[in-house]
């Protein structure tokens, strides 16, 4: 495939108007593949505000970057106008300390976090290390989203390795900062037994909260509501109190608003709008609630006069 003159122009311009670029599926705070969502990652921690291109959206730049840095994959990251790689090389340089030198930045640190495990925690994954191949180690991920993962795996010698109940973790440097005070339990309930991790770290999570208790914040202004449902749902049963609505948009408004604004998420029902939560405590706000019942809660106990539907 052949690069047409205009897309040239119009990659240049991109690559012009930001030192760091990365071209990726979806955006930083949406990523739609686990490779964009990695490097998005890496990236949010040492580049914050870096320019990003969603190739999905744009079909003739989907293509077109594959033929202007011969790399046929996304996403791609280019840096000062050189390509870099994508989401495994992005990983390895970080680790490397190459990424830092590339971006500008002090060298990486290295200080192992503090983690805590207790005695069964321990003695669960001493079991499982046990029963590892020869050469495999303890690695811990912490993505984005503070979601911890342990995985079994040669060690590439780059990770910061911490210590804790006599077990060696070792950690990717993008995770090291996300596991900081990171505490690791063995629970046993009716879900069954595992590992339980708490990372005080991760943002707060999504509160329920009922239609009398959003009423009674509603009157003394301690809460701002946010309406998730489509608007011929708004049209049938309007929400009859100041609100927000969180359409196309108004999202990158929303979410550039305070993290520790109180937020109270509105649907029909209460699906979607704990999901919509869910997805703002990924942004990192951390007084977030559920309106549980949604509207059709609302005007059964509240307020007869909105329309159920």
């Amino acid at each position: 495939m052949s690069l047409s003159p205009d897309t040239r122009t119009r990659i240049e311009q991109i690559l012009g108007a930001h030192k760091v670029v990365l071209f990726m599926k979806g955006s930083p705070d949406a990523p739609q593949c686990g490779f964009s969502a990695k490097a998005a990652g890496i990236l949010n921690g040492l580049a914050p505000g870096f320019g990003h291109v969603d190739v999905l959206a744009d079909p003739e730049i989907r293509e077109g970057i594959k033929v202007y840095g011969q790399w046929p994959t996304i996403p791609q990251l280019y840096v000062g106008g050189e390509l870099l790689g994508g989401s495994d090389i992005i990983e390895q340089m970080l680790n490397s300390g190459e990424l830092h030198e590339a971006l500008g930045l002090p060298a990486p640190d290295r200080t192992p976090p503090a983690i805590e495990i207790s005695e069964r925690a321990a003695q669960a994954i001493n079991n499982a290390l046990d029963n590892a191949e020869d050469g495999y180690v303890l690695h811990l991920g912490v993505d984005p989203r503070f979601n911890a993962r342990f995985e079994l795996k040669p060690a590439s010698g780059q990770e910061v390795v911490a210590e804790a109940a006599g077990i060696r973790i070792h950690l990717d440097l993008a995770s090291v900062p996300r596991a900081r005070g990171l505490r690791i339990d063995w629970v046993e309930d009716a879900r069954g037994a595992g590992l339980a991790i708490h990372n005080p770290n991760a943002p707060a999570v999504v509160k329920p909260m009922s239609v009398q208790q959003l009423h009674d914040h509603i009157i003394a202004g301690t809460i701002d509501v946010v309406d998730v449902r489509p608007a011929h749902a708004r049209a049938l049963a309007p929400f009859p109190h100041p609100h927000e609505v969180l359409d196309e948009e108004s999202r990158e408004r929303l979410e550039a608003l305070p993290k520790d604004l109180p937020l109270a998420f509105l649907c029909h029902h209460g699906n979607s709008s704990r999901q919509a939560a869910e997805y703002f405590r990924g942004l990192g706000f951390h007084d977030l609630y559920n309106v549980e019942g949604g509207i059709d809660a609302w005007s059964v106990e509240i307020d007869a006069s909105v329309p159920r539907y």
